[in-house]
């Protein structure tokens, strides 16, 4: 592993060998050829049920005999053996002494490893959603998750004014039951702002002014136990309190101010909407249809639009972490919605694994309309969505990312592009 020559590892457990090459080539998506006759075992059952400790590893053909003489020289010799390959042909055969045991096609193993599972998520969950999932596993070409940037990843569009000495304050807005804050706190920071913890409680009681600010970001989490909806308790507690509705509305109508909303940020930003210049057509955000709590990493296509926040991302496909029982956007009426795409207002979209704006579960985790995960003001000034760019903003906080991250992840970007718009 320390020479980068470790392809997949799993360990032999619930199941044996049979069950572990299984989950390996579901979780690939590849067809795999195996023979029984170099474990020197007559009972195949044996070799393939056996639950005794061990592991499987996969490495590069060209790299098979340093591996074995490494195993060999740890005096785990006597216990390893090539069992097999992958194949282009996406079927799991096994053989011993020229018998073949199993010889299916790696779609219909699958379908049938997870059909009890899809049939409880049925029970469960949204049957329409379970079905969706279930039958996107006969999609044998699906490419999987991937990236496609229409920017340079490792550039710092805001090096110049971070060696200006100058960290414009930006207020990292939280309120109880909020959890994302350390994660946003870190990525401006890193951006080139001066992070600044403001809970609530402090502008309701005048211990912080807005004034003092050109940048606010209302953080992810569980505001209230979202008790009177996604965003509605932290929403009111401005609405209702004057103090606090007047720093905000001041703020919003400054032309100098930008604002993000991620996650239950961008649900409580959604019900100030009347506040906020230029934001009449953003969505309320309602329960997803899976009927759960979606945490996962999904693709999301950057789209064209004024926000300040996204400048020069556009065209964009970058894995995102989201995180949200109540993500779908519902807008007050179609004319809202068609508003809302006629004018480029959406600045972010779900897409499927082929680049595709979609409503299919799980690509697209809540079932918004036409993908719609992101939206910005008129002028661009104010973005709220959905999913957690602070949550992948290094990376080394994907589990995979391509050669040429070096530190970041394309979604510092749009931290460092505050940065630039404020100069």
């Amino acid at each position: 592993n320390n020479r980068g020559l470790l392809l997949a590892y799993h360990d032999r457990s619930d199941g044996g060998l049979c069950v572990t090459l299984c989950e390996m080539a579901f979780a690939g998506h590849t067809g795999i050829d195996i023979s029984l006759d170099t474990l020197g075992q007559e009972d195949a059952v044996a070799a393939l049920f056996s639950e005794e400790l061990g592991a499987v590893i996969q490495v590069h053909h060209e790299d098979t005999d340093d591996v074995l003489a490494w195993l060999n020289d740890a005096g785990l010799g006597h216990c390893s053996h090539v069992v097999g390959t992958t194949n282009s042909d996406d079927h799991i055969r096994i053989t011993s002494a020229g018998n073949t045991l199993l010889d299916e096609t790696r779609i219909e193993l699958q379908r049938t490893w997870s059909e009890t599972s899809y049939h409880l998520q049925a029970l469960r969950d949204n049957g329409e959603c379970a079905r969706q999932e279930y039958d996107a596993l006969l999609d044998a070409g699906d490419p999987g998750i991937h990236v496609q940037l229409s920017y340079d990843v490792n550039e710092d569009v805001a090096a110049p004014y971070i060696n200006s000495g100058s960290r414009p304050a930006i207020a990292v807005l939280r309120e109880q039951g909020v959890n994302g804050q350390v994660e946003m706190a870190a990525a401006f920071d890193r951006a080139g702002f001066r992070s600044v913890d403001v809970h609530m409680s402090d502008i309701i009681a005048g211990y912080v002014r807005l004034a003092d600010f050109k940048g606010l970001v209302a953080c992810g989490g569980f505001s209230y136990g979202d008790v009177l909806g996604a965003g509605g308790g932290w929403a009111k507690s401005i609405l209702f309190n004057n103090r606090a509705r007047d720093e905000f509305e001041n703020y919003f109508h400054r032309d100098d101010t930008f604002g993000l909303g991620v996650c239950n940020g961008c649900q409580m930003l959604s019900q100030l909407k009347d506040f906020i210049p230029g934001a009449s057509h953003w969505p309320h955000f309602l329960r997803n249809f899976s009927e759960q709590f979606e945490a996962r990493l999904s693709m999301v296509e950057v789209q064209e639009s004024p926000s300040i926040l996204l400048a020069g991302m556009a065209g964009s496909r970058v894995p995102i972490a989201v995180a949200h029982g109540e993500g779908r956007a519902s807008f007050e009426s179609p004319e809202m919605l068609e508003k809302s795409v006629n004018n480029a207002l959406v600045s972010l979209k779900y897409v499927d694994n082929y680049g595709q704006t979609t409503e299919q579960y799980p690509a697209n985790p809540n079932g918004s309309p036409q993908g719609i995960t992101g939206l910005t003001s008129e002028d661009g000034r104010f973005t709220i969505m959905m999913p957690h760019p602070e949550r992948v903003f290094r990376a080394v906080q994907y589990s995979w990312c391509p050669d040429d991250w070096i530190e970041d992840a394309p979604w510092m970007r749009l931290f460092r592009n505050a940065r630039k718009w404020l100069e």
